[in-house]
């Protein structure tokens, strides 16, 4: 209808000796799915969608792992475009599901901090280990754990929450640290002990951290999260506070290196393929790059990126984490979810 009307409008425009006006071409909308971490500045976001002519529709789908199965359970029918946060510890089942399609641009070709494979583009890394509310023990006066061993005994019972990782990327990530550094018996093992000595399942990271930690209301004063909690505890303190109330234990079996990329998704629009590429390079841009640290707390993927200073005096980077081989992961992370949901739920 449009374009019917449209050309006489146009001729009229050129017998009249005056030039067509050139009609703006709407926006394309690129759809992004994302975990509900994902956060960067608005005005950066907004200067993509100015830079690139994009409309982007962002949809956030909880934890990692839930966003991971929204993107299964819906390959059929695409809902994005493109898709932030799966991590290493999830890519196995995107690819088994056939739902990632292979990136080739400039950012794929650089050297990244930290790697992933099949055309998954790094743009963050961070470490997995557990937390502890500093204040709760000083006031206990129970020692703080020198072992994941000594989370079994009578002291340290009920203490400790973490998440299912059948629905949660930190908890995929914890478990895969038990294996990695303890070995599959021994790792099975404890987790039967820790279920005896009542470790606490919650579904992912939020509600581990914000109901269940001790430092925001809850009664488990040890919680699976991040090497860079700790500093993001004094970003968002409204006191001001230059010493983080909570603290890292890197122990032995309990550290894994995670690793967020972004990727194309199989059976997206293809109108909307140039601008999921350019998405892609976005993220790794150095003002993202450089914003990503204290907005999504992760380490920078580019090399070279400047580390934030709150990052450098709160994060340090632990010495060693224990990921168990990639091939051995990936053949056999079905597996192992099976067995923990067997030993810890049932």
């Amino acid at each position: 209808m449009q374009r019917r009307f449209l050309f006489p409008v146009l001729l009229s425009l050129a017998g009249l000796g005056l030039a067509p006006v050139a009609l703006a071409a709407a926006p394309v909308t690129l759809r992004v799915l994302t975990h509900s971490s994902f956060d960067l500045p608005k005005e950066q976001l907004a200067q993509f969608e100015k830079d690139a002519g994009v409309k982007l529709q962002i949809v956030k789908a909880g934890d990692a792992g839930e966003m991971t199965n929204k993107l299964i359970l819906t390959r059929a029918r695409p809902i994005a475009d493109v898709v932030y946060g799966i991590d290493n510890t999830l890519l196995p089942r995107a690819l088994a599901a056939g739902v990632i399609q292979p990136y080739t641009g400039p950012a794929s070709q650089r050297m990244s901090a930290a790697t992933l494979n099949a055309g998954v583009v790094p743009v963050d890394y961070g470490f997995v280990t557990l937390n502890i509310d500093k204040a709760w023990f000083a006031k206990s006066g129970l020692a703080l754990p020198a072992s994941l061993d000594d989370l079994t005994k009578p002291a340290y019972a009920k203490l400790l929450v973490v998440q299912n990782p059948a629905t949660s990327s930190p908890g995929m990530a914890f478990l895969q640290a038990t294996i990695g550094g303890l070995g599959e018996e021994k790792a099975f093992d404890w987790w039967k002990a820790l279920r005896a000595n009542g470790v606490k399942v919650v579904k992912g990271w939020t509600e581990a951290y914000y109901t269940e930690f001790t430092r925001n209301g809850g009664t488990r004063p040890i919680v699976v999260s991040y090497a860079t909690s700790p500093a993001a505890e004094v970003f968002y303190s409204k006191d001001k506070i230059t010493e983080s109330p909570t603290a890292n234990l890197f122990l032995k079996g309990g550290v894994f290196r995670q690793v967020e990329g972004v990727a194309l998704v199989k059976g997206g629009r293809p109108a909307a393929r140039e601008a999921a590429g350019q998405f892609i390079e976005f993220l790794r841009s150095a003002q993202v790059q450089q914003a990503l640290q204290t907005t999504m707390w992760m380490y920078p993927a580019e090399v070279g990126a400047a580390r934030a200073d709150l990052i450098k005096r709160h994060a340090v980077e632990p010495s060693s984490y224990d990921n168990p081989a990639s091939a051995e992961a990936s053949g056999k992370s079905k597996a192992w979810l099976q067995r923990w949901t067997k030993t810890v739920l049932k």
